[in-house]
């Protein structure tokens, strides 16, 4: 999984269920997102967002804006706490 979420190119954004169903799990989104806690810190994680384009809710409130600047910081605009996923969402294979 950890692999995949390195592909994720700057600027672009995947969603939990993406990952999921690439591994085989298309169910298993909440796992994902279970998952990239305890990720290694050079993994893009704040490249990953809910179905919906939004960042998900966490423990800690400072995660949701630490993830929300690196997201803007790559030109990703959010609207209403959500990425426009028709033009920020990544799908393995793009060459954008």
């Amino acid at each position: 999984m950890w692999r995949l979420v390195r592909r994720i190119p700057r600027g672009r954004v995947v969603t939990y269920g993406q990952i999921a169903t690439r591994l085989g799990r298309p169910r298993a989104a909440r796992a994902v997102g279970r998952a990239l806690r305890g990720c290694p810190p050079d993994l893009p994680w704040h490249r990953v967002v809910n179905a919906r384009g939004g960042i998900s809710p966490r423990a800690r409130m400072s995660s949701v804006l630490t993830q929300r600047i690196r997201l803007e910081g790559e030109g990703i605009a959010l609207r209403g706490g959500r990425v426009r996923l028709p033009q920020y969402r990544w799908h393995p294979g793009d060459r954008r």
